[in-house]
Parts: structure tokens; sequence; C-alpha cells
């Protein structure tokens, strides 16, 4: 079975759209954690968790550029 380059990008954009809310979703969720009335943390917990996301953000980032970029040509080239 063919898949053409529209559904292809048909099903991108669904899952994206669909996948990045729920994530952002989530991020506005763990921004609610920041109450200190409701929840005990410290400076080390925060720097903790904003490390996390910052991590699985840049992993993203490079797995789209290291799929643009490379374009399966794995030759070397200065």
């Amino acid at each position: 079975m063919v898949v053409s380059v529209s559904e292809k990008r048909e099903k991108f954009v669904r899952l994206a759209e669909g996948r990045a809310q729920s994530a952002l979703d989530a991020i506005r969720k763990i921004g609610n954690l920041s109450n200190r009335r409701a929840y005990e943390y410290s400076d080390a917990d925060i720097k903790k968790l904003i490390k996390a996301l910052r991590d699985a953000t840049s992993e993203v980032e490079r797995k789209f550029n290291s799929s643009t970029e490379n374009n399966g040509d794995n030759k070397f080239k200065l």
C-alpha cells in the first residue's frame, strides 16, 4: 500500500496538533504547582523540573533537525 504525501501530511498535522495540545496542557498544569499556598517545594526541585522539561524539548528539536538536515545522505562533507 502506497501512502501519498498528502495523506502523510494530514496524519502529521492531526497527530502533531493533538500531541502538542496535550503537552501544552500538561505544562500549564505543572505551572499550577507554583502556588506556594497549596504546595511546598525547594529551589532545587524547581531547577530539576525545569531542566527535565528543557532536556525533553531539546531532544525533540534535535530529532527534527537531524531528520531534516540528514535526508538520508550520510556522506562526509567539509
